[in-house]
């Protein structure tokens, strides 16, 4: 592939990606030479391991070998799941860089993948906070393509985030001043997972998120990944049945705690959302609806949306 790169090596920001594995041996090298393969050069990778026991580490030893010097970083992960490894790298103020990428440790980045989040970065203000997010080309067990993610086509916003998530993690760059909020609240916060958080979070806080349409990564689907992106009709019914069943309603109650511990940083527009929000759970249904009006939330697809007023009404929000 023909790179467009607008950055000289020499003068480039540096891009730390996140990535945290956990008995990923099958599929992690093809991740790590999809890093060799970016179109940006200017990258380091912070690896967090939690308490893999197959051929994880010693990947990851070929690869630290392999590459210049610092440029791959093995630490040990607090191993209580994926969310708190996620959050510990993210909020460890020993890791600095200009730029911050997620990464799964069984995908494949297209190779692009870098250079088209930082050319719409580098066009934000430093002091601003910013996350770039995109679809994803859904591949099997052998990346053979299966389909693309469903592309999101209204704007990112808090109310939007209060419902759901747009982009996944494996997709997501975020700048210095973004990373910054995500550590007032430490690694211990509880969450569903650290990519939702992060988009909860830009948003609330007056930050800016671009969701490009253009897929970036091959998002692999298989058994064993924790996070898949399966978006057939018959797991889309499953996930509602399990939101009228009260799982989306604890969701929001875990994120309407966390978000109290940064309510500071909220603008005052999303303090008030987040506090109208909160109040959709009151008794009366007329209440509710009121309230669902002025929190403005809304879900990315009219089934969606039709899930959503089905939660209103049976109190499952």
């Amino acid at each position: 592939m023909q790179s467009n790169n607008i950055f000289k090596e020499n003068e480039s920001p540096n891009v730390l990606i996140l990535i945290c594995t956990c008995n990923g041996e099958k599929f992690l090298e093809e991740q790590l030479i999809s890093f060799e393969e970016q179109t940006y050069a200017n990258w380091t990778v912070i690896a967090s391991d939690d308490g893999s026991t197959d051929n994880t580490r010693s990947i990851l030893e070929k690869y630290k070998n392999k590459w210049k010097e610092n440029q791959l970083t093995i630490v040990e992960g607090p191993r209580k799941g994926v969310t708190k490894n996620f959050m510990s790298l993210i909020c460890n103020k020993a890791i600095e860089a200009d730029y911050y990428a997620f990464s799964d440790q069984d995908d494949i980045w297209i190779p692009s993948k870098l250079e088209r989040a930082l050319n719409w970065l580098e066009n934000i203000k430093s002091n601003t906070p910013a996350l770039y997010g995109s679809s994803t080309l859904l591949v099997d067990e052998n990346n053979n393509k299966i389909g693309l993610s469903t592309i999101n086509k209204k704007a990112p916003s808090f109310s939007n985030a209060l419902m759901q998530n747009i982009a996944s993690g494996n997709t997501m760059v975020l700048n210095k001043v973004a990373i910054e909020l995500l550590r007032q609240t430490g690694p211990d916060i509880s969450i569903i997972i650290h990519d939702w958080w992060s988009y909860l979070v830009v948003t609330g806080c007056g930050g800016i998120v671009f969701y490009d349409s253009k897929p970036t990564v091959r998002y692999r689907q298989h058994t064993a990944n924790l996070i898949g992106s399966d978006d057939s009709l018959h797991a889309r019914l499953l996930r509602m049945k399990k939101h009228f069943r009260g799982r989306l309603k604890t969701w929001n109650e875990m994120h309407i705690k966390a978000l109290a511990n940064i309510e500071p940083s909220l603008t005052a527009e999303n303090r008030k959302r987040l506090a109208d929000f909160a109040k959709i759970r009151e008794d009366g249904l007329l209440s509710r609806l009121l309230y669902v009006k002025r929190s403005g939330i809304y879900r990315q697809t009219f089934a969606g949306n039709i899930s959503l007023l089905g939660a209103v009404l049976l109190k499952k929000l």
